[in-house]
This record gives C-alpha cells, sequence and structure tokens, in this order.
C-alpha cells in the first residue's frame, strides 16, 4: 500500500478534495458548460430588462388562457407582415 504525506499548508480549512483525474476532467467540462449557459442568459435577461423599462411589454393578463389567447394572435400577425 502506497502512503502519502500531505502538508498541512495544502489542508487549511478543509480545502483538499481527492478525486480521480477522470471525474475531475468530467467535472471541469460540465463547468464549463453551464458557465457559457449562465452567460448567455444573462445576456438575454438583460436585454429584456432594458425592452421592459423603455415599454415594451404586454400584459399583464388575468388568466393564462388569455396571454395564450395573445400569443397566437400575435404569432399570426408577425407571420403576415
Amino acid at each position: 500500500m502506497t502512503t502519502i504525506t500531505i502538508p498541512k499548508k495544502l489542508i487549511r480549512n478543509d480545502d483538499l478534495i481527492i478525486m480521480p483525474r477522470r471525474k475531475y476532467e468530467e467535472l471541469l467540462r460540465i463547468a464549463g458548460k453551464k458557465e457559457r449557459a449562465y452567460t448567455q442568459l444573462d445576456k438575454d435577461l438583460d436585454k429584456a430588462i432594458a425592452e421592459y423599462k423603455v415599454g415594451k411589454f404586454f400584459g399583464p393578463f388575468n388568466t393564462t388562457e388569455e396571454g395564450i389567447k395573445f400569443l397566437k394572435r400575435r404569432k399570426v400577425s408577425k407571420m403576415k407582415r
């Protein structure tokens, strides 16, 4: 059995994590995908907030059905242009 001595300065505040390299690389790959997705989400949210501030919004609707009817009418009117 192999023994490894880890210096105490590396274990400060329980910051040491040991895991297989393949799992670590998989974790990095997943984290990278999520980071890109959140970046796009932030851009879309910023755009939506800016449009809201200048009055580009519809509603509120009293019921879900009202909102769906509005969206269906809106889609048809955009297609006719």
